[in-house]
């Protein structure tokens, strides 16, 4: 009975070695080096535990640390906020309401000048609705049409490219490093911001409108946005992000000419290693995918020295030294040729922004070479009639047409050409060419860096 069984597979009983009956064993324990013995055998005899207090972090040095963190932040935040584009932004909103100038019926007999205002960054003037902008430095002002006053004002750290309006707004374009990227639109009565874009426009670019989309001009690269929210809708030529290869229809090409109209983008591109002579290629704007262009047309003109003029739903007038040459839009064939006393000096390089001066009124389009202004029929493009010693395309004022000379103005009749009348101006030691408009009963002149209201 001393011993527990243990069944064997054999069903004998056999006894195990160990007895389970017997007084448990005190486990050994090793007295500490001083003779004493150690707590856990005795706890209850052992001196407790003094207590450990906790570490405070008010020292010299965790103060020292603090204040090295919050300055790094403080001077972190402060540098964020100096490089920041808000910190170098000024937007001065004006009033929202606007009531616009009332056309001219009778031509006034006499103009002078009622202000004026530098605006190196607008091509041609930008005006609507009784609001005159100008663009300089790097601010864009929306003036007052009578006065010149100030309205409204925005301006960014960063130089202006150009500045052009559309569908009741200005589009700005500021210049970065390496392009004119950063484009900012605002309401032409008070100025506010609207959709921003930061795109790869090139230097010299000229914002136009072809209706629904703004364009880019470019030498190698050109880019479209949407009118509502400047989403690109089209880029074409060297892409600095290429993300989808051989999508472009030619490389190696240079573009020197544009024009727009709705649904067209009319260029001409110098394709040496493709091409003998120049090319004539229509773009649909809006194609289904921005990096792929789609083109309407695309022809070799063979001819050289090539400039677009103007474009319209079916017709695309292009001028080489002595001819105005007309080509379908829609298939490139080409349709007429017509003599123009232009020379291939005046054609020489590419026309500032490499858009053609010109202006479109309700009966033509008027067209600047650089000495003359030629009238070109609105359906055909066809030379109507020209007007010598000009120094630009004009504009209309009380239906009839303001032509800059040297003297002033010449008025004409709009169908024939005619002189009707002049109207002397004096505009100094400026001796340019003149871009001009019309805002209610007020003549602007952009007279290089300078815009001029007449009145």
């Amino acid at each position: 009975m001393g011993q527990p069984e243990q069944a064997e597979s054999n069903g004998q009983v056999v006894l195990d070695g160990e007895d389970v009956l017997a007084q448990p064993v005190e486990p050994q324990v090793e007295p500490q080096d001083d003779g004493r013995e150690p707590h856990d055998a005795d706890p209850h005899g052992a001196e407790p535990h003094e207590p450990v207090p906790s570490r405070s972090w008010r020292t010299r040095g965790d103060f020292i640390g603090l204040t090295l963190v919050v300055v790094a932040v403080l001077v972190a935040s402060l540098v964020l906020w100096l490089t920041s584009d808000a910190r170098n932004t000024v937007s001065q909103t004006g009033p929202s309401e606007i009531t616009p100038l009332q056309p001219v019926t009778a031509m006034p007999p006499t103009l002078s000048e009622i202000w004026r205002a530098p605006s190196g960054a607008t091509p041609v003037p930008v005006n609507l609705d009784s609001v005159v902008v100008t663009g300089d430095g790097g601010e864009v002002v929306g003036r007052d049409a009578f006065t010149g006053d100030v309205r409204w004002r925005y301006a960014r750290d960063l130089p202006l490219c150009t500045v052009t309006t559309a569908w009741g707004r200005v589009f700005a374009a500021h210049r970065k490093d390496t392009n004119c990227s950063e484009i900012t639109t605002l309401e032409t009565a008070s100025g506010k911001r609207g959709p921003q874009r930061n795109g790869d426009a090139e230097f010299g670019t000229r914002l136009l409108n072809e209706g629904s989309h703004v364009l880019t001009t470019g030498g190698t690269y050109v880019e479209v946005y949407r009118r509502d929210d400047l989403v690109r809708s089209m880029e074409y030529g060297a892409l600095r992000a290429i993300v989808n290869p051989n999508k472009q229809p030619r490389t190696g090409c240079t573009y020197h000419s544009f024009a727009v109209t709705g649904g067209k983008i009319a260029m001409i591109e110098r394709c040496p290693s493709l091409d003998p002579s120049d090319r004539l290629t229509i773009l649909k704007p809006n194609p289904e995918k921005s990096d792929e262009p789609q083109v309407i047309t695309s022809t070799v003109t063979g001819e050289t020295g090539a400039r677009v003029v103007a474009v319209t739903a079916n017709r695309v007038a292009l001028v080489v030294p002595g001819r105005l040459v007309v080509f379908d839009s829609e298939t490139g064939a080409s349709i007429g040729s017509y003599p123009v006393d232009v020379t291939a000096e005046e054609l020489a390089g590419d026309p500032p922004g490499r858009v053609a001066s010109t202006f479109t009124s309700t009966a033509n389009v008027y067209w600047f070479t650089g000495s003359k202004t030629v009238a070109l029929s609105l359906t055909e493009l066809n030379p109507l009639w020209t007007a010598t010693g000009t120094l630009g395309a004009g504009t209309t004022l009380a239906g009839r047409l303001l032509l800059p000379v040297d003297a002033g103005l010449k008025v004409l009749d709009q169908i024939t050409g005619e002189e009707v009348a002049s109207i002397p101006v004096d505009r100094g030691d400026h001796t340019g060419p003149v871009e001009m408009a019309t805002e209610g009963p007020v003549v602007l002149e952009q007279r290089g860096g300078t815009l001029v209201a007449l009145r």
